[in-house]
């Protein structure tokens, strides 16, 4: 399980208990040691009149072996505040644990040899509370008007079920969730089934692709279904969940994101999953928010005059940057946005609006009038989501087009996303490849543009 920055989750002392510490640089709290994730299968049960969730979370994953080759002798979850029913570990072996600071401390029966598999079962049940954080906000379930929404980036995943909550251990998916009839569920993934009850439906996902912990998601609302495929424009089926007010305005607004995908596709690489959902709240949100193969806008981001496109394309190109490709660390975060703020660019450019070098240079004279103090490669854990660095990110981006060229640079993104599919990322692994593309050195660009807190020149056209 990839570490990014500092290697590997550290293991904590004493017989092989796995750490209850990711070992990332900028949230080492979240996420746990001793073990990596292969599949999680939810069955989760909702009432929207009392906002109760009850949970049943099955989680398959690997023992890892401790500094010595020790056997796991106990691991930990992280998990919100429910109440914890019961835990097994490999179906029927009760285990002692633990819950408390968000932490669900287990320790099997019999120690997990190392390399082995092992199954571990938690039943829960509470009111879902968002995660709390000074820098972010609320994050994570959120309790809409009527219905439910999931924004998990960077740690919301524990407010709704037990995880390792660090986006480098990733694994497959199967979301099952039981809601009254009149609500639609849409969950990352693809719809397996819906059965209808007496008075609930139970929607089941499957996502067979690793998926990052914060990047799972559930949406529960009074939706229509809109299917926004155009099978003229790009193959990759799209679908939406919409209020029935908004239908007109999202109709519109909406319309031209066929053409994103397969203007991404052919910048980019192929789309990396199976088809891709979006959801407009009933509720105004301060910003769309990406998940894995699906994302989430608010009815304020619908405006009938598509004045929200570039959030589209934003949350759109995320499929690619931070969700097939996930950091390794924290602390790699451009990576995601910087690469999701060039997409808009790349969107105006390519749908025919301002070319990608105009919104660069008024970009940068922008950041000229700002303080000079960030470093796009490392901007420390208060500033993750600073919009400096989604637009200098972006910049370095230009930066490197202009001096490789077009062919050179778009096959840098290529390769970048087909190397890396569906694994974890760092800084450094993509300046290497593009290093290996480029005709001249980039060690001064790469240093002035990732490391170097003041703001250079963008180069001049070659």
């Amino acid at each position: 399980m990839s570490r990014g920055k500092s290697g590997r989750a550290q293991a904590a002392p004493g017989g092989g208990a796995g750490a209850d510490r990711s070992g990332d640089s900028y949230l080492p709290e979240h996420g746990n040691g001793g073990y990596r994730v292969t599949h999680y299968d939810l069955e989760l049960t909702y009432r929207p009149n009392t906002g109760r969730l009850s949970g049943r979370a099955r989680i398959s994953a690997v023992a890892e072996p401790g500094a010595a080759g020790e056997p796991l002798s106990g691991f930990s979850l992280d998990l919100g505040a429910f109440r914890v029913d019961g835990v097994l570990v490999d179906g029927a072996r009760a285990a002692r644990y633990t819950h408390r600071a968000d932490k669900l401390r287990i320790r099997p029966a019999r120690p997990l040899p190392a390399g082995a598999p092992f199954t571990v079962e938690v039943r829960y049940v509470g009111v879902p509370r968002p995660v709390k954080t000074r820098h972010w906000g609320d994050l994570g379930w959120e309790q809409l008007e009527d219905g439910a929404l999931v924004a998990g980036q960077p740690i919301g995943a524990p407010s709704w079920f037990p995880c390792n909550d660090h986006p480098a251990d990733k694994a497959s998916y199967r979301i099952a969730v039981t809601a009254p009839s009149p609500y639609t569920v849409v969950a990352a993934g693809t719809l397996d089934s819906s059965t209808v009850n007496a008075s609930t439906t139970t929607w089941v996902y499957e996502h067979p692709a690793p998926m990052s912990s914060y990047l799972a998601t559930v949406q529960i609302g009074l939706y229509d279904l809109v299917e926004l495929t155009d099978a003229a424009v790009s193959p990759v089926p799209q679908r939406a969940a919409v209020p029935p007010r908004l239908r007109d305005r999202f109709d519109h607004d909406f319309a031209r994101q066929p053409r994103m995908m397969a203007a991404f596709e052919d910048l980019f690489g192929p789309y990396p999953f199976d088809e891709y959902a979006v959801v407009v709240t009933d509720d105004e949100l301060e910003v769309p928010v990406e998940a894995q193969t699906l994302a989430i806008f608010g009815a304020n981001h619908v405006d009938g005059h598509r004045g929200c496109e570039r959030l589209v394309a934003h949350e759109l190109a995320h499929q690619w940057f931070g969700n097939s490709l996930s950091v390794a660390d924290w602390g790699h975060i451009w990576l995601n946005e910087g690469f999701a703020k060039y997409a808009e660019w790349l969107w105006s450019e390519a749908s025919g609006s301002v070319p990608a070098a105009v919104i660069a240079a008024r970009t940068r004279a922008r950041l000229a009038d700002q303080p000079q103090d960030l470093l796009v490669a490392d901007p420390g854990m208060p500033r993750m989501f600073d919009d400096r660095v989604y637009q200098r990110g972006a910049l370095t981006l230009h930066a490197l087009r202009t001096v490789l060229g077009d062919d050179t640079f778009f096959a840098v993104l290529r390769e970048w996303t087909a190397t890396y599919r569906h694994a974890t990322v760092t800084t450094e692994e993509f300046t290497a490849l593009a290093r290996r593309r480029a005709a001249e050195p980039l060690d001064a660009l790469f240093t002035a543009w990732l490391h170097t807190p003041r703001l250079p020149e963008l180069p001049g056209p070659r």
